[in-house]
């Protein structure tokens, strides 16, 4: 089963922005994330993942009729949820889901502290639902 975990930045969960953070504190976050990518690739369970470039490098794009698309800025940091990273992970069971999640989420912060940043799980589909 595959299953996509998305890393949020939330301000609600008074996280500082990670350019905000001390350089050593920043290596070790990075770090936790290589050797965490390292177990899942020897696991056999990690798809892809990839951190995201800030938001205010970010566009949104919305096709037009009949004309070039509109591009404008954004998301912008001001928002109060933003995606920072996210991995597809192909897994036994929802319970490992869930295990991966939690760990991801706690991520080391300023001080070494752990995050606990918000990871949505959700399934890939890998067809419509069988209702349909």
């Amino acid at each position: 089963m595959k299953y996509m975990l998305l890393m949020q930045f939330s301000e609600r969960d008074n996280l500082p922005p990670i350019d905000t953070w001390p350089a050593e504190d920043v290596k070790a976050h990075i770090q936790f994330m290589y050797e965490l990518n390292n177990e899942l690739t020897s696991a056999g369970e990690l798809v892809s993942g990839e951190g995201l470039a800030e938001p205010d490098q970010a566009r949104i794009v919305r096709a037009r009729r009949g004309g070039a698309p509109v591009v404008t800025d954004g998301p912008f940091p001001e928002t109060k949820e933003f995606l920072v990273g996210w991995w597809i992970v192909d897994v036994e069971s929802h319970e490992r889901a869930i295990e991966l999640a939690a760990r991801i989420s706690a991520a080391p912060g300023p001080d070494g502290r752990p995050l606990n940043m918000p990871i949505e799980v959700r399934q890939v589909m890998a067809g419509p639902p069988e209702e349909l």
